[in-house]
């Protein structure tokens, strides 16, 4: 059976790259992007959904003969605790439309991205084991948290091919922040490129892990081509790339702007942070499909701060420097 990609949240920070590396991986007619509002110029195929709307889910997924499904959209950590209710409503009733539609029309394969959200105070905060204790303290957290055991027994209960990864911070310089709680180490690199000061919500000494947009789309793809008797985790697998806290990605900005200023005034983000894991435990992932993260905090800034300079068309020779 020819392949067929459904990307729901297409728009997002995640699923607008990982759209077009699904396409660069199997055809531009061949993967349907969607979110609730379309894209001018959009290269491919692209088509409106509003994913708490059962019905034109199924009817994209029957007239395109989707495969596989990648459902990326949500309502994140921060913004979640604006409106708690609205944030589970419709958190739990998208992935709810996706598993049913799913499991109705015989779907391949469906990628439900989970969180370091799931962890609470309970969980042992150094390399957080992939079995580790759930005590969510976000709405966020719980919707994900209650997806993985859904995922799980979709899974059990009528065979459907659920994968999922623990997504923790996520880096990139393709789009602005989303609403996490992470999102202050995607703010400070284009402060830090238009010579801004920045006002870190965060305390400084907040470790958290964190991964590059790079190896997210790599090892999400990856566990989505890996055999089906390889996976073993029909939860959520912990994935990790790096971990730092505000005051260390400051100084490596500092290394290419040294005149880089930065204020801290933690706000409720603060406590959603200091609950959450400093490291992961990736050994699972690494373990059932090869997985390994190939950036570090150092090479995470020295091509965001090179892609963000291209985009606003600015120069530093200490980059050059660290390059070549």
């Amino acid at each position: 059976m020819e392949t067929v990609v459904l990307v729901i949240g297409a728009n997002g920070q995640l699923g607008s790259v990982l759209t077009k590396a699904l396409q660069k991986k199997f055809g531009l007619e061949r993967v349907i992007a969607s979110d609730l509002k379309s894209i001018n110029a959009f290269h491919g195929i692209f088509e409106v959904i509003d994913a708490t709307n059962e019905s034109k889910l199924e009817e994209i997924v029957t007239r395109y003969k989707v495969t596989q499904i990648y459902h990326l959209a949500a309502i994140l950590s921060a913004k979640g605790e604006e409106t708690p209710l609205k944030t589970w409503d419709i958190n739990m009733k998208t992935l709810f439309n996706v598993l049913e539609v799913s499991r109705k029309n015989n779907i391949d394969k469906v990628f439900f991205p989970s969180s370091i959200a799931v962890f609470g105070e309970g969980a042992q905060a150094i390399n957080t084991p992939n079995d580790a204790y759930l005590d969510p303290a976000t709405v966020y957290g719980i919707s994900k948290a209650a997806g993985e055991n859904w995922a799980q027994y979709y899974f059990l209960r009528y065979g459907l091919d659920v994968r999922s990864l623990r997504y923790p911070g996520v880096i990139g310089y393709q789009s602005l922040p989303g609403g996490g709680t992470t999102d202050y180490a995607v703010d400070i690199y284009h402060k830090a490129v238009c010579e801004e000061e920045f006002d870190c919500f965060l305390d400084k000494n907040t470790t958290l892990p964190m991964i590059f947009m790079d190896d997210v789309i790599r090892a999400t793809i990856s566990l989505m081509d890996a055999p089906k008797n390889d996976i073993t985790i029909r939860t959520s697998y912990n994935i990790a790339g790096t971990s730092f806290s505000p005051a260390e990605i400051v100084h490596e900005i500092r290394k290419l702007y040294p005149g880089f200023k930065v204020k801290y005034n933690p706000d409720f983000r603060q406590e959603i942070a200091a609950r959450w894991p400093k490291s992961i435990d990736d050994s699972a992932a690494t373990k059932d499909w090869g997985w390994k993260p190939k950036f570090d905090l150092e090479r995470i800034t020295v091509t965001m701060i090179q892609k963000l300079q291209e985009k606003y068309k600015t120069g530093s020779k200490n980059l050059e420097a660290l390059l070549f």
